[in-house]
């Protein structure tokens, strides 16, 4: 499995081979889909909260007595029938992280590494040298073919001038190898990877 190594001017420099245990992996929509739910879940708060009638401040007296009165039948003022009063059956603080195996995790990030890799959406850049400038980072894109596409950038560290060169295109996204994901993968349509994270994913979640 092949691949171009381009300059990030666009020109072909070369042709490396990539891992088939991380970019030649079938696509699962099932394994994708639980890791995504997973995923996304996790990023959820969970602090939705109400009070119950035992928590809401107020008189427990009754307000009026039970019978002869031709009302319903009606305790405090913490009621949840009443405007004020507790909320039957609320939400209450939990987590909604939800576990799946490491092996699937990986699984259906090597999925959509595979697919990009199919799609030709993937594409592989010698070095970013760019200097902190939005104008140099749309140049870059455009002679890389991406300009007119969401593109998730990814480097094996952090990269201080990149970050600072593409943080103001909102289609684009910069992350450090060791951080890629999958709810990133499935947003961005192109990915673009520098060549030594290249070497790091395979390192992270290849075979071995």
């Amino acid at each position: 499995m092949m691949v171009p190594l381009l300059t990030q001017d666009g020109e072909k420099i070369d042709e490396i081979e990539v891992s088939p245990s991380v970019f030649g992996v079938p696509f699962n929509e099932v394994i994708v889909h639980q890791a995504m739910v997973a995923a996304l879940s996790g990023k959820r708060l969970g602090t939705a909260s109400t009070k119950t009638r035992g928590e809401v401040r107020g008189s427990t007296r009754k307000l009026y007595r039970q019978k002869h009165t031709g009302r319903a039948r009606r305790g405090s003022l913490r009621s949840p029938l009443l405007r004020g009063g507790g909320v039957a059956f609320g939400p209450h603080p939990r987590s909604y992280r939800k576990q799946i195996p490491r092996k699937a995790r990986r699984l259906a990030l090597c999925c959509l590494l595979s697919a990009k890799f199919t799609e030709e959406k993937l594409l592989v850049v010698n070095k970013f040298e760019l200097p902190p400038k939005t104008k140099e980072a749309i140049s870059c894109l455009k002679l890389l073919g991406v300009d007119e596409g969401r593109a998730l950038v990814v480097t094996s560290q952090v990269n201080q001038n990149l970050i600072l060169a593409m943080r103001n295109l909102p289609y684009v996204k910069t992350l450090p190898a060791h951080t890629l994901n999958l709810v990133d993968l499935l947003a961005y349509p192109f990915l673009i990877l520098d060549y030594d994270a290249l070497m790091k994913v395979e390192e992270i979640w290849g075979d071995g």
